[in-house]
């Protein structure tokens, strides 16, 4: 699919068909939209380029009469090589080919889509998991950056496990979380997506089994499964991971890892209790099976702090720990941490080290500053309180205008209500007419793909107006589909 960043000028003595015209002719005589490239819909071209179906089928017409692009049947609108300048020429390399030749496995369809709605700001994201601009600490991000520059900033490369000043500074962090991990045994990496990337690669064999919650995060980002991993998943119960069957799988599936998100479940926000964490933690230790715990919302409680990390009670070092301040911080500074033992450690520096050299000293400096200085902690107290009214806005609104058809969660911290439809409703429709206005959801299905009941909602990103207007179109759209 194609991107496309432009909208024709109005004002203009040149007409607006023909503006798009020259523009689509110009990517592909440029080669920026190879032969072989699918044009999207009509419907799709209109919204993009802000204007009437007529004006995109009078473009197209022009392109068509070219010899630019072709209507196929059951393949929609492609770019061909039919212009008298093109067949004379040498042709270019057919990209298409590359493209599905490479590895690493595309994101499905509809997290493709998502990504590309997420870039256009009048769109109301309802379940993006990420802090909103109004709650992001720009000012006192200012402030740290006007602290006094000391010896522990370097301009230049990091070691490869990251800065050491910073890792004397999160090893000090954990401790208040029961993690006792020295700097030797901590990772600096560019945000959780890059932990699990590096494992991906640097722990496991082509064909390893991954196992994990259902429904899981890991089902809408292809990691593992690009690196040739097969993910298997595990039932969820109101404690957590169901337990009882992870000795018989992983005898019948040889599984090689273990990853959970014990605390704000990414997407069900649920906490795995003090006990289901204690027989988790037994079984995979008798097991020796691997467990990747994923913390990257450990720090957004709202009333009291959740069960300590699975990490907290490792003695045999079974767990490898994430964290970050994606979440609870900035996700622009894309920094966060891996805590295990230190061959494991060593091994995935070492892969860090030949993919990008090192994380941004920068970043670095500033996270290391914002925990030093206690400002990490003031934050959060903030940024809890922020959340912690957001989710009652929101659950209020819920509860007046999706009583009669839904039921949900109440999470205690994190970003998500996991919402489920009690009606028969086709998420597909549902998220193509929310997108039609301005108004993107995720879908169930990217989290287990039998899923055809729920969405994940997000009081974190969208303003409370936006919650709101979203929020009330969603559930009059839902009932319109009934």
């Amino acid at each position: 699919m194609v991107d496309i960043n432009w909208t024709p000028q109005r004002g203009s003595s040149i007409p607006l068909h023909l503006q798009i015209y020259q523009y689509m002719k110009n990517k592909i005589l440029n080669g920026d939209w190879s032969i072989g490239t699918k044009l999207p819909s009509q419907r799709a071209l209109a919204k993009q380029f802000h204007v009437n179906r007529s004006t995109i089928v009078a473009s197209l017409d022009e392109l068509s009469a070219d010899g630019l692009i072709e209507a196929r049947v059951g393949r929609g609108t492609v770019v061909v090589n039919n212009t008298w300048s093109l067949l004379i020429s040498p042709p270019p390399p057919d990209w298409n080919s590359y493209v599905q030749s490479g590895i690493h496995a595309p994101n499905m369809s509809l997290v493709q889509e998502i990504n590309r709605a997420e870039a256009d700001p009048a769109i109301i994201r309802l379940s993006t998991g990420e802090l909103s601009q109004e709650l992001l600490p720009n000012k006192m991000m200012e402030k740290v950056l006007r602290l006094k520059i000391s010896e522990t900033l370097s301009l230049g490369y990091s070691e490869p496990k990251g800065s050491l000043s910073l890792r004397k500074t999160v090893s000090e962090h954990l401790k208040t979380k029961g993690i006792v991990a020295l700097p030797e045994s901590i990772l600096i990496v560019s945000g959780a997506i890059q932990a699990l990337q590096l494992i991906s690669v640097g722990l496991l064999k082509t064909g390893s089994v991954i196992f994990h919650e259902t429904p899981s995060y890991l089902n809408s980002v292809h990691v593992f499964q690009s690196a040739g991993m097969r993910l298997l998943g595990i039932p969820l119960d109101g404690e957590g991971m169901m337990t009882h069957s992870i000795e018989r799988l992983k005898r019948q599936h040889n599984g090689a890892l273990l990853y959970t998100i014990p605390s704000y479940h990414n997407p069900t926000g649920m906490v795995m209790s003090e006990d289901r964490r204690k027989q988790l933690l037994e079984i995979c230790k008798k097991e020796a099976l691997p467990i990747i715990e994923d913390d990257v919302y450990g720090d957004l409680w709202f009333d009291s702090p959740p069960p300590k990390p699975l990490k907290s009670r490792d003695t045999q070092r079974t767990v490898l720990y994430i964290g970050s301040v994606s979440k609870s911080l900035s996700p622009g500074l894309r920094i966060g941490w891996i805590v295990g033992p230190e061959p494991v450690i060593n091994r995935l520096a070492d892969i860090k080290m030949q993919t990008d050299y090192g994380s941004s000293s920068l970043s670095q400096y500033a996270v290391e500053q914002w925990i030093k200085s206690g400002m990490y902690e003031e934050f959060l107290n903030e940024i809890r309180a922020q959340l912690r009214y957001r989710r009652d806005f929101t659950i209020q609104f819920l509860e007046k205008h999706f009583g009669d058809f839904a039921t949900w969660n109440i999470p205690n911290g994190g970003f998500y209500i996991w919402l489920r439809l009690e009606t028969a409703v086709s998420m597909r429709v549902l998220f193509e007419r929310c997108l039609r206005e301005n108004i993107l959801i995720n879908p169930g299905s990217i989290y287990d793909q039998t899923d055809q009941h729920h969405l994940r909602l997000s009081y974190s990103y969208a303003s409370l107006a936006d919650l709101e207007y979203g929020l009330m179109r969603l559930s009059e759209l839902i009932r319109n589909l009934n």
